[in-house]
């Protein structure tokens, strides 16, 4: 049985590894074997896999058996191939341990700079370089970080050691104002000797021994930190909000240092190949001279934009201009690159595919299939979910620019476009706190850091003091479409006061900020925002994705402003609309439901419903209006009739005042309806057997109002749909009431008018029943909320207490997803799957759609085009996310083929070779036979040249 390989090694133009490998080498590992193959400028290493990942944890955090001696065996190799070693105190080699999952996560897992510097080798490399500032300036780095990410002490008590000697040192040497800032750069060598001194005495107080001299120890402590920190709760609730499910875990990629801290002929940056934020052909970035990667990510020096570096270091921002242009043509896609500059020389350090803005996506994706460089098939894969979300994303209100001006705050840098307006907390949980109680936060930090990933999801926008285009915040922020603004440098953050001031005002936390992030604006108080109106570049991709769908998008609509809207954003029907919503619209109509609710005998009830008839009729002309020309299916009433009463003595007195009836037969009508389990009780079509007329008036008003604007010339196509249904006999009993009643109102009306009835699939045993039912329904729609319930046994209303648990990777971890948002295949599918067999085998064109949440989700969208449904609903905003997942599942479906059957190609010429080994083995064979044997053989190989020729 071959070895497993757990290290894979790059540099010199070699590399064991490529781009294609991401699952195994992760993003970092696969970028840097890529580019070293293509010929950039990358640094030596080695790339330790996933796999070892998923050992680690599944030993209980130890390391398998040979990775030791593999990664021996590589560290020498690097050793040889750079011409230094690890340790050495004249002229150390020096290496980075950084992080890298399949998945871009940045900022959420370790790296550790400068690994391999101690007390002797400093020394070594201030003597080689001639630079003792820059070495020192490395040591007190790399003793910080692995402090903080291999031992677990607070990164604020270094940074509280390296402040107090600028304040009390530098900037009484240089003559610092106060109020100004006092830089790293101003450092010098003795003060630099000072702050590594403090940082190794604080290190020997929590870890109660010294700073570790051993190279070899530093280096497993760097690798153990960084697989840590795959499970670190920043890490898992960065996979949680991006539902990033079913990766093995982050690989390490540890690298031959290259020093942008030297002067200023070096330094470090981060840039993408074209503009993040609104996808134009520009490149954008962000650059720092004399510093070190983490830097420019962490966002405590402010950069210079890359145009200022052209200026500064002409020669080596052209090898930057000719990288950029390499990467792009060879990737096909934006890049977001990581790059260091060591006196003059160019160093390539990171290459994955850039986050970007949802505008940017959608640029990005049209632009590229107009430079042929893609197809259009390709760009409609890389949109996801939260590109066509974002699009719909708020604007500041510009029509009022004194209102504007008046409020106006401070500028920062526009780190991702949009607006946002909330409330201003400075602490990441308080921002979750608030927000899950309701409120909208803006969350204002001096810089955020991995940490605050949870508050930043939860607030409507992001304000920093100091950072770049490319900081944490920034890039988090875009990834998650979320508006943000940083380098805001003129806020003075106070976190003790909880406030921060600019311009002589104060802002304290719980008072309104608004944040135009598209501008860099930051405005007091609560201002008004805009939908914007989606871009060329959205409207022309999705003409695309509505080329190649085969899949139908309704919507769920309750009302004729919905529907209108809808029909906007690419809805082909209306798939559920929920008839009882409409009664609450008004008094009237509540009071008229409740008279009925209340009656003591059919003749009350209908009277009650005959105020009702006529709200109805309107509504549904108003829908069908809305929908010309496409199919609007309306469900009668589903939720049990508690709902619809007052369950306080006040409100019960009112409506037995409104309704002529004594308070006390009222409050007995409402405690009759009481249930123990309302869901699985009296509701859905158990109401229709119990009380027809209510059935009665709705089919009337349905099919009236179809009747009224056929004579108008709206092209109608009503499908009835009855809920909950349980059983064939039971459905059949209703359907041909419908029909009764149906049929009656048209011929009254002199129309021609075709309608369907059909049934939702929301109870297990419906599906299981389902070729029977389908006898007489024409069609099904899933509503997979309550058959997600009713299958799990899951209560959808207080799985809250419970479901999280079910979820977290960190706990029980038994679902990769909420079943209530994702749909559960392997479950709740299997229904579904059944149903739609089994209705199609008893009728054959039986229209099936699905109509519950599930119907706006990417993953259940495509199931449901892989299981033959006809269409899916979905709420408004979430059409164009259903219309999107329908294409993407057609495009998937032909990759898969066309796997299949090169696979197939394939192993047909592996077999033809096989049969063709084995003819030329038995005419070996024969050839070695006994003499007359030999002779036969040539005789018959005489007659039949072609098997000689086969030969």
């Amino acid at each position: 049985m071959a070895k497993t390989k757990y290290v894979y090694a790059f540099g010199g133009g070699l590399a064991e590894g490529d781009g294609s490998m991401k699952e195994l080498l992760g993003g970092k590992g696969a970028g840097l074997a890529e580019m070293t193959k293509i010929g950039l400028p990358v640094p030596a290493g080695f790339t330790i896999t996933t796999e070892v990942c998923d050992l680690y944890y599944k030993a209980g955090r130890k390391w398998p058996a040979g990775l030791d001696e593999e990664m021996a065996k590589q560290l020498k190799q690097l050793e040889k191939n750079v011409g230094k070693k690890l340790g050495d105190p004249k002229d150390p080699l020096l290496v980075s341990v950084r992080s890298g999952a399949a998945i871009s996560m940045p900022g959420m897992m370790e790296t550790i700079l400068n690994l391999g510097l101690t007390d002797a080798s400093v020394e070594g490399l201030a003597t080689k370089t001639g630079n003792r500032r820059f070495a020192l300036d490395a040591y007190r780095r790399f003793i910080m970080m692995y402090g903080s990410t291999a031992m677990g002490i607070e990164r604020e008590e270094f940074d509280k050691i390296f402040g107090e000697v600028k304040e009390a040192k530098t900037r009484k040497r240089l003559g610092v104002p106060n109020g100004n800032k006092v830089s790293d750069t101003d450092v010098n060598e003795a003060e630099l000797a000072d702050v590594i001194a403090g940082f190794k005495a604080l290190y020997k107080k929590h870890i109660k021994k010294e700073f570790p001299q051993d190279p070899q120890e530093q280096l497993r402590g760097s690798i153990d930190a960084v697989f840590n920190s795959w499970m670190a709760d920043k890490a898992v609730t960065f996979r949680k909000v991006e539902k990033i499910q079913g990766i093995r875990g982050t690989a390490v990629s540890v690298v031959q240092m290259v020093f942008g801290n030297k002067g200023d002929t070096s330094g470090t940056g981060v840039c993408f190949t074209r503009d993040p934020n609104n996808g134009v052909d520009e490149f954008y970035g962000d650059y720092l001279i004399n510093a070190q990667g983490e830097d420019v990510v962490a966002g405590i020096r402010t950069p210079i934009k890359l145009s200022d570096f052209e200026r500064k270091d002409p020669k080596a921002y052209k090898q930057l201009l000719d990288v950029r242009s390499r990467l792009e043509k060879h990737y096909k896609d934006m890049q977001d690159l990581e790059f260091t500059v060591e006196e003059g020389k160019l160093y390539m350090l990171q290459c994955r595919t850039g986050k970007r803005s949802p505008f940017a996506a959608f640029k990005i994706a049209v632009d590229m299939v107009n430079e042929k460089l893609i197809t259009k098939e390709d760009a409609i894969m890389r949109i996801k979910t939260n590109d066509i979300e974002g699009i719909f994303y708020p604007m500041i209100d510009k029509s009022q620019p004194q209102k504007l001006k008046d409020a106006f705050l401070v500028q920062g840098i526009d780190a991702v476009p949009g607006a946002a307006c909330g409330k201003v907390v400075f602490n990441a949980k308080v921002a979750e706190d608030w927000a899950a109680k309701g409120e909208k936060v803006i969350l204002v930090r001096k810089e955020t850091s991995p940490e605050d990933v949870g508050g930043m999801h939860a607030a409507q926008g992001i304000l920093t003091a100091t950072g770049g285009k490319t900081s944490h915040a920034a890039v988090v922020a875009r990834g998650w479409g979320k508006s943000c603004i940083v380098g805001c440098e003129k806020l003075d953050i106070s976190y003790e006061k909880k406030a921060f001031s600019v311009n002589g005002k104060t802002v304290k936390e719980g008072e309104y900020i608004t944040i135009d992030s598209s501008a860099g604006n930051v405005y007091i108080g609560e201002l008004k925002l805009v939908k914007p109106e989606p871009s060329e570049a959205y409207k022309t991709l999705m003409g695309w994705v509505d080329q190649i769908k085969t899949l139908k998008v309704r919507t769920n609509a309750d009302t004729p402003y919905d529907a209108e809207n809808a029909r906007k954003l690419g809805a082909e029907g209306i798939g559920l609309c929920r008839t009882e919503h409409m009664f609450f619209d008004t008094e009237a109509r509540i009071l008229a439901i409740r008279e009925m609710i209340v009656a003591d005998d059919v003749e009350a009830r209908k009277k009650a419903l005959a105020k009702l008839l006529p709200f109805q009729t309107e509504d549904f002309r108003g829908i069908f209006k809305a929908m010309d020309g496409y199919p609007v299916t309306i469900r009668l009433i589903d939720p049990p009739l508690h709902e619809f009463v007052p369950h306080d003595e006040v409100g019960q007195k009112a409506l037995a005042k409104a309704v002529g009836l004594s308070y006390e037969h009222v409050r007995q009508r409402v405690e009759q309806l009481h249930e123990q389990n309302p869901m699985l009780g009296h509701r859905g079509c158990r109401l229709t057997i119990t009380y027809p007329e209510i059935l009665d008036m709705q089919v009337t008003a349905i099919i009236k109002a179809a009747c009224d604007m056929t004579k108008k010339g709206v092209k109608v196509a009503p499908e009835i749909m009855i809920p909950l249904t349980i059983d064939a006999k039971e459905f059949k009993i209703l359907e041909q009431r419908t029909r009764s009643v149906a049929d009656t109102v048209i011929k009254d009306a002199g129309v021609q008018l075709s309608y369907m009835v059909g049934t939702m699939i929301e109870v297990p045993r419906a599906a299981l029943l389902a070729d029977q039912i389908a006898e007489t329904a024409e069609f099904f729609s899933c509503g997979t909320n309550d058959l997600t319930q009713m299958t799990m046994g899951i209560s959808r209303d207080d799985a809250g207490k419970f479901l999280p648990d079910y979820v977290d990777e960190k706990k029980a971890g038994v679902f990769k997803a909420d079943p209530f948002q994702s749909l559960d295949q392997e479950g709740v599918g299997m229904l579904i799957k059944m149903a739609i067999e089994k209705g199609r085998s008893t009728r054959k064109n039986l229209k099936v759609g699905i109509c519950g949440e599930h119907g706006g989700d990417l993953n259940s969208v495509k199931f449901c085009h892989r299981v033959g449904m006809n269409y899916v609903s979905s709420s408004p905003y979430r059409v164009p996310v259903s219309r999107l997942a329908a294409a993407q599942a057609v495009i998937e479906d032909k990759k898969a083929a066309a796997k299949t059957k090169a696979t197939a190609k394939a192993a047909g010429k592996s077999a033809a070779r096989t049969v063709s080994v084995r003819k030329t083995s038995a005419v070996k064979k024969t050839g070695a036979a006994k003499p007359a044997e030999k002779k036969a053989t040539r005789a018959v190989a005489a007659k039949k040249p072609a098997t000689r020729k086969a030969k």
